[in-house]
């Protein structure tokens, strides 16, 4: 989390800001027309991923509004959608009785429904657990770990994280710690602070102990960052950790990269996990060869800065993928249950610059955004009532769907192109032949337009403050 203000989100800029990023190059009169029918489902205030009545091709009209989808320009493939099993997250779906949580995992996960695959879970405590812990606790150094013991994830987040896999067996971990140890560091302590540099090499033994114990556990991790964003230490308020440059390519270069390459159960290295405003060291950091060698993705935030960040990195080493990693919405916020335009104008533009993935902040807190040991005023993407047990759903939740369920793992990002104001897009072609385009109309009025594929074009009306997503094969 950044110590910016989690309502300061990111206003993406309108819909040819976003296709200035993703240029279209090939001419429709070489795309084949679609034929058959077009599905559809919509997300508004009395709908929710409802589905419409099914529209039919005809042919290409000239003027007006139009979307141009264009199937034979590919970007990135999609490793999935998700969010973050924090402490705090298991311990509240922990706290579900077994057939409500059976239902809302296979909601959540089951590859039928929303199919979530990519999910991020934290190395120790984040500010949202019930208390600051490590997996190797003490005052004293104990580089060889012998200390170590990930006994505290035992209660409550390993079965959380198994019976998210049994339903969903491709369920994608990124591990991210927010603090090393407390005796690696200057202030001896997780709350803030840095890290010892000479404490570098233990800090790898103990990121290889963490994925060695979890796949042991039947949980393994595919993969991780160095730090959980590197760039602040919350003013000692929480779990965090200053990472300068020099000291994050020191320790991948080094240290924890030589390290993934010779472990039982290696893990993939992204680095950064913080700010779009933080473009320019990620830059710096991927022109050391020696580290970039190790280095599989930036991970990002969007509280600040705009993702257009994402598509710089991209272009200038397009073989480090790039991965969105932490966002969510404010329990104290009024729109909590209502905002799906403004995360869906987000995810299209998360998507539209880049990024391979999209992963929300805390699966699931209860109505007060707890347990929180740190000074945010989250929410989860679906909150548990502390003493009903009742739950009741994010505006985050629902735009997720109307990805989640519609693109998935594989799916390449296609591009689009159409300058409406209000009207944003994306578009991608799934690995069954099959393709989806989700419209966001962020406005206040009705947009009718052509979604034009070939020579073809179907006519669609979206209403004000909604989500479509059309599908067709």
């Amino acid at each position: 989390m950044s110590d910016f203000s989690r309502r300061d989100f990111l206003k993406f800029s309108g819909a040819g800001a976003i296709a200035a990023a993703l240029p279209v190059t090939t001419s429709a009169a070489h795309v084949p027309a679609p034929k058959g029918t077009v599905r559809a489902w919509v997300t508004n205030s009395n709908q929710k991923h409802a589905a419409l009545p099914e529209l039919r091709w005809s042919s290409a009209k000239r003027g007006g509004n139009s979307i141009v989808v264009e199937p034979t320009t590919e970007y990135q493939s999609v490793l999935g959608f998700g969010a973050a099993f924090t402490d705090a997250a298991c311990y509240t779906l922990n706290r579900l009785d077994a057939k409500s949580r059976a239902d809302l995992f296979h909601t959540l996960f089951h590859p039928s429904e929303m199919g979530l695959s990519v999910s991020r879970i934290c190395i120790g405590s984040s500010d949202y657990s019930r208390n600051v812990y490590s997996y190797c606790e003490g005052s004293e150094p104990d580089p060889e770990m012998t200390r170590f013991s990930i006994d505290h994830d035992r209660a409550y987040i390993l079965p959380i994280l198994r019976e998210a896999r049994a339903v969903n067996p491709d369920l994608w971990l990124l591990g991210s710690p927010w603090s090393p140890p407390a005796w690696m560091k200057f202030n001896g302590s997780m709350l803030g602070g840095c890290m010892r540099n000479n404490w570098y090499d233990a800090y790898a033994n103990y990121f290889e102990h963490f994925l060695d114990a979890y796949a042991e556990a039947g949980v393994p991790v595919q993969s991780v960052t160095t730090q959980n964003e590197v760039d602040t230490d919350q003013d000692g308020r929480m779990p965090a950790c200053v990472w300068p440059q020099e000291y994050e390519l020191a320790f991948v270069r080094e240290h924890l990269g030589p390290r993934m390459e010779k472990a039982k159960h290696p893990a993939d290295i992204w680095i950064l996990d913080h700010n779009y405003n933080l473009w320019g060291r990620a830059l710096c950091e991927l022109e050391d060869t020696q580290a970039r060698k190790y280095v599989k993705g930036i991970a990002w935030h969007g509280y600040v800065g705009s993702p257009e960040a994402m598509t710089r990195v991209q272009q200038a080493y397009p073989n480090v993928d790039q991965f969105w990693t932490e966002g969510g919405p404010d329990f104290e916020h009024p729109g909590y249950a209502t905002e799906w335009t403004k995360w869906a104008e987000q995810f299209t533009g998360i998507l539209r610059n880049r990024a391979r993935c999209i992963i929300g902040w805390n699966y699931a807190l209860d109505e007060n955004g707890k347990p929180n040991i740190g000074p945010f005023q989250c929410a989860g993407m679906v909150t548990v009532h502390s003493q009903t047990a009742a739950i009741t759903y994010s505006g985050q939740y629902w735009a997720m769907e109307h990805f989640s369920r519609h693109i998935r793992r594989g799916a390449k990002i296609l591009g689009s192109s159409g300058e409406i104001k209000d009207l944003h897009h994306v578009a991608a072609r799934n690995p069954d032949g099959t393709y989806s385009l989700v419209l966001t109309n962020s406005g206040a009025s009705e947009q009718r337009t052509q979604v034009k594929v070939g020579g073809a074009a179907v006519e669609v009306s979206v209403a004000p403050d909604s989500i479509m997503t059309i599908s067709w094969s």
